[in-house]
């Protein structure tokens, strides 16, 4: 089996290749693409030099490529991923490009994987907190149905990229902010994408929009609030989800305990509940603070944390791509 990477040189594409790795995916050959930027570079899989090459029109000719894994802007996205395909590559792709095609599979093997049936060549990797927030909703919903849902994501900076990180090193020297619109140290910003005549950012709408999609519930009520928050990596959810029917927290904590690709972290009185250090580095979806919203009958509050750069992007691609070949 052939695989390639393309944006193999940025965050996401490095972490594609040790999650490869890790997992033992049966890779006979492994095509490294970037920017011409990037080209010359050399990276190790398995102990074996690669050289990333530039990603051009025709770096998928005759190379009987199977799968590739796209970790670049959704403008190269949309233009590479189509060249890929009729080169004969399945894509799954890590940008925004994809996600909200109807023709489209938007996926978390642990919820909704049977979507990628019939899907055509190219394969949609979800947001880095819907991603979580699904895999946390659907035992809520298999069991008892979903009526609202209100996220509020507290999200690291590492999913602004290199460039956060380095935000978040400089203003905490007392340098000014380059990519966030202020200091990101000892701060919060409620600002993640544009803002919409709405009031929303994209960042919030893409949250609810594709959770909607991941669940099948297109008419679901769900609103969302994203802020920035000055951690290295491991995005952290606030959900507060209504459920169409009476629960016990005792038989929550139980579907939680049996979900797939989920820890249980609920115990208060030993200081144990989800946060971003524990999750950082792995890629379980961590839920806690189980408690009922006293205010509205038949809700839950949760606490949610997962790593963006594993669970909320890399290591669910190639989970994608081990339900493909599998």
């Amino acid at each position: 089996m052939k695989i390639a990477i393309v944006g193999a040189s940025g965050m996401v594409g490095r972490l594609f290749i040790k999650i490869l790795e890790e997992r033992h995916v049966p890779a006979d050959e492994l095509f490294l693409f970037a920017s011409a930027r990037s080209a010359g570079q050399k990276l190790t899989f398995h102990g074996k030099e690669l050289t990333i090459e530039e990603l051009t029109p025709s770096v998928f000719d005759g190379r009987g490529i199977n799968f590739a894994l796209f970790a670049v802007s959704g403008e190269l996205s949309r233009k590479y991923a189509p060249i890929a395909v009729k080169a004969g590559c399945v894509v799954v792709d890590n940008s925004s490009a994809w996600r909200m095609d109807e023709a489209v599979p938007l996926i978390v093997p642990e919820v909704n994987g049977c979507d990628l049936a019939g899907h055509k060549g190219i394969i949609a990797n979800p947001n880095c907190c819907a991603a979580p927030a699904v895999v946390a909703l659907k035992p809520l919903l298999d069991a008892y149905g979903l009526k609202r849902v209100v996220i509020s994501t507290y999200q690291s900076v590492s999913g602004a990229g290199v460039g956060g990180m380095t935000d978040l090193e400089n203003t905490a020297k007392g340098g000014g902010p380059r990519l966030f619109p202020h200091p990101i140290a000892f701060n919060l910003i409620p600002h993640i994408d544009r803002f919409h005549d709405d009031g929303y950012t994209g960042e919030e709408k893409k949250i609810m929009a594709e959770v909607r999609k991941i669940l099948h519930l297109p008419e679901l009520a769900i609103t969302a609030t994203a802020v920035r928050v000055p951690v290295r990596v491991g995005h952290s959810l606030s959900i507060n989800a209504t459920l169409d029917s009476e629960f016990e927290l005792s038989d929550i904590r139980a579907l939680f305990e049996a979900a797939p690709g989920v820890v249980l972290s609920d115990d208060p009185a030993s200081n144990l509940y989800p946060m971003p250090i524990a999750a950082a580095g792995t890629d379980y979806v961590f839920v806690g603070r189980l408690r009922r919203d006293s205010s509205f009958p038949n809700s839950l509050n949760m606490w949610v944390c997962a790593d963006n750069t594993r669970k909320g992007a890399a290591a669910n691609a190639v989970q994608i791509l081990c339900r493909l070949i599998t």
